[in-house]
């Protein structure tokens, strides 16, 4: 497996930056980032990740800034980190001065040139983490994503757009950074898009096992055979490759086994969505179905709110209340974090619920469709 970096600066980023002068030029000025020992120990422990420290010290050895007065206090920091296990494969300091644009000082990637063009390194799923949007335009020269160690409620100014299209995440929090990079860790992990949720309570049992990137394989036993039916419409049409089996307290009612396979279902969606970075987040589809037209959109955007407009005449369609298919959605929607809009009319309600759920996996089918020249996340928030 090839190697993923973390370039971390250091000023703002492992220390606290002194706001008078900018230099850690004393032991008295060493002042550790908050959280930053702990956090980053954890990551080192967790995940595989080399750690490459990339600091601008302006200036440094000359006599406004004296090699005795950096080294002591860089030191320290070094076999502090280190006696918590956190070591550095390699360290890049540049010493020039911002107008002389050098090519060694970031954001030019002039001091990594081991990084580039090496088969041996995954740099587009690396990160740089630092307080400066120099950092991020480091990251986006890498090739790299950027964690920006600022205030996310601030407004952030960034003199190239493009870089903004590199940063996962802004927090001053280093615990948060442990967590996002723990998300992406299992995702970075997974094979492929799919999820297995096993969802027991008093009462029912269930098991989903589902693959977006599938062939529209499917296995259903629910204990209802008209559901069974619509959920292999779901998976044929969507292209999944989808099993569910049901354990649920049919001598009651049939409530609690659709109710609840709603929401593993949907829990399934979102743990294998991932952080839908490169998919088309929204799907949408009109589908006629003899005299029957169904109309549903879907939004992946990481919010739940559902839609429905449609009545049935009858009670139920062989075991399958008609009432439920109102709530299977609305508990979806609930557990997959979805917009959900659905309308149907029509004068038989077979054909009415049967259109509904071929019109949902044909919306399904178009949302988590990936680009593959992109790994865009959709949504100008950075966030879904």
């Amino acid at each position: 497996m090839k190697k993923r970096i973390l370039f971390i600066d250091r000023d703002g980023t492992l220390i606290i930056e002194p706001p008078e002068d900018f230099q850690v030029d004393s032991l008295e000025k060493l002042a550790f980032y908050p959280k930053v020992i702990r956090s980053l120990g954890q990551i080192v422990g967790d995940f595989e990740y080399e750690l490459a420290m990339v600091t601008n010290q302006d200036g440094l050895g000359t006599p406004q800034f004296p090699e005795e007065h950096f080294w002591p206090a860089h030191q320290k920091m070094v076999q502090t980190l280190e006696s918590e296990g956190i070591n550095f494969d390699e360290t890049y300091i540049d010493r020039s001065f911002e107008e002389d644009n050098a090519p060694t000082r970031k954001p030019r990637t002039g001091m990594l040139g081991k990084y580039l063009d090496n088969p041996q390194y995954d740099l587009a799923n690396s990160y740089v983490i630092g307080d400066r949007i120099s950092d991020m335009e480091l990251a986006y020269n890498l090739g790299a994503k950027g964690i920006l160690m600022q205030d996310p409620s601030h407004e952030i100014y960034y003199p190239k757009p493009v870089v903004e299209e590199v940063v996962e995440l802004i927090t001053t929090d280093w615990e948060e950074i442990f967590q996002f990079l723990k998300v992406e860790e299992e995702l970075y992990q997974a094979p492929n898009r799919s999820a297995k949720i096993h969802r027991k309570t008093n009462e029912t049992d269930i098991l989903v096992e589902l693959n977006l990137d599938g062939e529209g394989k499917y296995q259903h036993q629910t204990g209802l055979g008209f559901f069974d039916h619509m959920l292999d419409q779901l998976a044929k049409h969507a292209k999944l490759d989808l099993h569910i089996r049901v354990k649920g307290d049919l001598h009651i009612d049939e409530h609690h086994s659709i109710e609840d396979t709603a929401l593993a279902l949907g829990e399934a969606f979102r743990k294998a969505l991932g952080n839908k970075r490169g998919i088309e987040r929204y799907g949408h589809f009109l589908l006629p179905m003899d005299e029957t037209l169904a109309q549903v959109a879907i939004d992946f955007s990481g919010r739940p709110w559902f839609v429905w407009k449609g009545a049935f005449k009858r009670e139920k369609v062989g075991d399958f209340p008609t009432e439920m298919l109102h709530h299977f959605f609305k508990s979806f929607s609930d557990a997959a974090l979805c917009n959900l809009n659905i309308q149907v009319q029509g004068d038989n309600d077979h054909h009415q619920i049967e259109a509904v759920f071929k019109a949902f996996a044909k919306s399904i089918k178009m949302a988590i469709k990936k680009d593959g020249l992109s790994n865009d996340l959709p949504s100008t928030k950075g966030v879904l």
